[in-house]
């Protein structure tokens, strides 16, 4: 049993105090609602589909709440496929900590980052939490036995049987935590494609049995007195001619539509990420996600954007590049307030938009050049900063790439420790380096990390020794090399250590 009083249990002693405390107090418990959580996986479901579909189920969703499309890894970090793609979602993990890289969930490593209602259990273990599946490995293997109730439709069923059991559940039942996942929209991108009627077909059929599940929501005699955090996923894209598995950009898509009382209603969002579902299950329901989980994911309902993000609305189409669309939005050189880009040993000519830093985004800057790992960038988010010697160099150039990114000063504490926080993705080849400098009250930098070897996409965090005296600190990530890699940096921060 946990070692801590449920929710429903505080829940219950609050309303027992609020009512002993007069009415002030009774309104304050009126206002308490139960948590509860409704994750849906549509497998192989792309966003821009539903919007050409007739899924006026999903429309409404997206109109009360948030409507988030996001992008995925592609080999040789983990294939488009459902094995590494639902483990994601249902861990909050990426799959070089979840280790699953295909359909038999070969390698695994569940044990050490288990399924969100498996967190659930272990943390408040009088919750009710179910699973149902039409893809039988995701309830038969991903799924752990701590889970009240797991099951694999027969196949028989199918999206019919998953969806009339999720439903009773969601009527009749006292779930706190439901996973539900739908497997037709997948099946008609894999025997027709994307972009046939069929596929149009196969999303109006699912919509209709999201529709059902949350009619059987709201339905629910105590539905008044709760809090419902509904999200809507998928694992993976589709190609128009059919399958997944590979690095374009249709396969590696998904998304989060989400309805919940701190969500705005018809709003979009590009911060969120594939892991952010398990993360914002658990923080709904008042689970505190430790620090030594490891979790990928952060909860939806917390948005922390960064500087860069800002950039945004800035973002321009291409100008040298021929590989991504003439529509697609996604390159600044101009910084955000209080950054700067020192490009004064910065060669010339070459590719515009890789002069230097700049500041992108997934699609733009993994449509620039495909399978060269840029595919792997997986835990930045939204709008990252990136110095890219190999797509600067295919135009001509003079000189060698030479550039920094600065920021603006962060206050610290003299004679205190400071870490350091900041996403990094880097690909080595010699002679490029990348170097981590800090300045203090303006004076010559010092290094304080240099990067000469592959760096998987991670957060560092670097302890920094502050001086006597000091009151600000400034980074520098300097970039130097030729016909070389990539730098990616993003979510910069100086915190007390």
């Amino acid at each position: 049993m946990s070692s801590r009083m449920s929710r429903r249990s505080l829940l219950a002693s609050a309303s027992g105090l609020a009512l002993a405390a007069g009415p002030l107090a009774t309104v304050t418990r009126a206002a308490a609602k139960t948590p509860k959580v409704l994750v849906i996986g549509l497998d192989g479901t792309l966003l821009n589909r539903v919007k050409d579909a007739d899924a006026p189920n999903l429309d409404a969703l997206m109109a009360a709440g948030l409507t988030a499309p996001s992008s995925i890894y592609a080999n040789p970090f983990a294939p488009t496929l459902s094995g590494p793609g639902w483990s994601t979602l249902i861990t909050g993990v990426w799959p070089d900590k979840h280790n699953v890289k295909d359909n038999n969930f070969t390698g695994q490593k569940f044990a050490q980052y288990p399924d969100f209602l498996t967190r659930i259990e272990t943390a408040e273990p009088s919750l009710s939490t179910y699973a149902v599946s039409s893809w039988a490995p995701l309830t038969d293997t991903a799924f752990s036995s701590k889970v009240d109730t797991r099951v694999s439709t027969p196949s028989a069923e199918y999206d019919t049987g998953t969806t009339s059991r999720a439903v009773a559940q969601l009527r009749n039942a006292n779930p706190d935590a439901v996973f539900v996942q739908l497997d037709n929209v997948d099946h008609a991108g894999h025997s027709y494609g994307a972009a046939s009627q069929q596929y149009l077909d196969a999303v109006h059929g699912v919509d209709t049995q999201v529709g059902q599940m949350v009619a059987a929501v709201r339905a629910r005699a105590t539905y008044a007195s709760e809090d419902w955090l509904i999200m809507i996923t998928a694992d993976h894209g589709h190609t128009d001619a059919g399958g997944h598995g590979g690095s374009s950009w249709p396969e590696r898509q998904t998304f989060m539509i989400a309805t919940g009382a701190t969500l705005t209603a018809g709003s979009v969002r590009h911060d969120v990420k594939m892991p952010d579902i398990a993360a914002s299950a658990l923080a709904h329901l008042g689970i505190a996600i430790d620090p030594a989980w490891g979790l990928d994911g952060r909860p939806v309902q917390q948005p922390a954007p960064d500087d860069f993000d800002a950039l945004r609305p800035q973002l321009a189409t291409r100008v040298d590049e021929t590989g991504i669309g003439a529509t697609v939005i996604g390159f600044t050189h101009t910084p955000p307030s209080g950054w700067s880009v020192d490009d004064s040993a910065m060669g010339t000519g070459g590719v515009t938009e890789w002069r230097g830093w700049s500041f992108t985004t997934d699609e733009f800057w993994t449509k620039a050049q495909a399978d060269q790992n840029r595919e792997g960038n997986v835990r930045a988010r939204n709008v990252f900063a990136v110095a890219d010697g190999d797509e600067w160099e295919d135009k001509a150039f003079s000189g060698s790439f030479d550039s920094a990114l600065v920021s603006p000063p962060y206050p610290v504490t003299a004679g205190a420790p400071a870490t350091l926080t900041y996403t990094t993705y880097y690909r080595q080849e010699a002679p490029q380096k990348g170097e981590v400098l800090v300045s203090y009250d303006g004076a010559a930098p010092v290094t304080v990390k240099t990067y000469t070897a592959d760096t998987s996409s991670r957060v560092e965090k670097v302890t920094l020794q502050v001086p006597s005296g000091a009151r600000t600190a400034r980074v520098r990530f300097r970039y130097t090399g030729g016909n070389n890699w990539y730098w990616v940096i993003d979510g910069v921060s100086i915190e007390p250590a």
